[in-house]
């Protein structure tokens, strides 16, 4: 089996160190800092004559996943966008939280699935908040989902490895399962051999060291990342060492 790398990017620089390390998919978006948001015009147009296959991240503002009914009519004006600008698909979710119980806002996870129509789907990390992740991938399975992101409930795919299996049995193939969240050259040989996912996720990312001053004045995050191509390749060696094993 031909496993999947796909990394998520935030900037030019970052897509073409993606690119250049070898990862098979883009998972577009801006400020990762804050877990993705939707990528800039530029940056999709940018994006669109990518050797690999791009999934624009759809998500308008920080914070959960509980639409307005004016944000979710911005998502479907940005998945317009997106699929005018010829990228592979779109990375979506929407939840509905009552009484501390989340679940999938399935009226709006409708309205995007169609405003998505031709485009490849990914449901995105918003199933890590829901208590009940499976009834949540038979709804995405219904609604022709083709993989859902998650790291298993957990700060890390490492950590929520049990829920992630339990979460794979239970897809029974009707969707994949991607695992993603940590993933690192250090988890991913453990993540392989007890998951055998089709897909691994990551950000394959380094500390950057130009933050000081430009931290210090608001223009960044303390602590910025930016994708690495040597981690890239690293990451893709690991997952096609794993194959080559009996």
């Amino acid at each position: 089996m031909s496993r999947i790398l796909e990394i998520c990017v935030d900037s030019p620089a970052g897509l073409a160190a993606a690119i250049a390390g070898g990862a098979d998919r883009i998972e577009l978006c801006s400020a990762l800092a804050l877990g993705g948001l939707t990528p800039t015009p530029g940056l999709i147009a940018r994006a669109a004559g990518a050797p690999v296959p791009v999934m624009a991240m759809i998500r308008p503002r920080a914070g959960g996943f509980d639409w307005s009914e004016e944000e979710v009519a911005a998502m479907e004006v940005e998945i317009a966008a997106v699929a005018r600008a010829g990228l592979a698909g779109v990375v979506i979710g929407a939840t509905r939280s009552e009484a501390g119980d989340v679940t999938l806002d399935l009226p709006v996870m409708q309205r995007l699935v169609a405003a998505a129509e031709g485009l490849d789907i990914t449901l995105h990390r918003c199933i890590d908040l829901m208590d009940d992740p499976l009834k949540a991938i038979d709804q995405a399975a219904a609604l022709g989902i083709a993989r859902i992101l998650s790291s298993g409930g957990a700060a890390s795919a490492a950590e929520g490895t049990a829920r992630l299996q339990q979460m794979a049995a239970h897809a029974g193939g009707r969707l994949g399962i991607m695992p993603g969240a940590g993933v690192s050259a250090s988890t991913l040989p453990g993540l392989l051999d007890a998951l055998d996912p089709s897909e691994v996720h990551a950000s394959a990312s380094v500390q950057d060291p130009g933050t000081g001053a430009i931290a210090r004045f608001g223009f960044q995050p303390a602590g910025a990342r930016r994708t690495d191509a040597a981690t890239v390749a690293d990451l893709k060696r690991l997952l096609e060492r794993h194959e080559g094993r009996p």
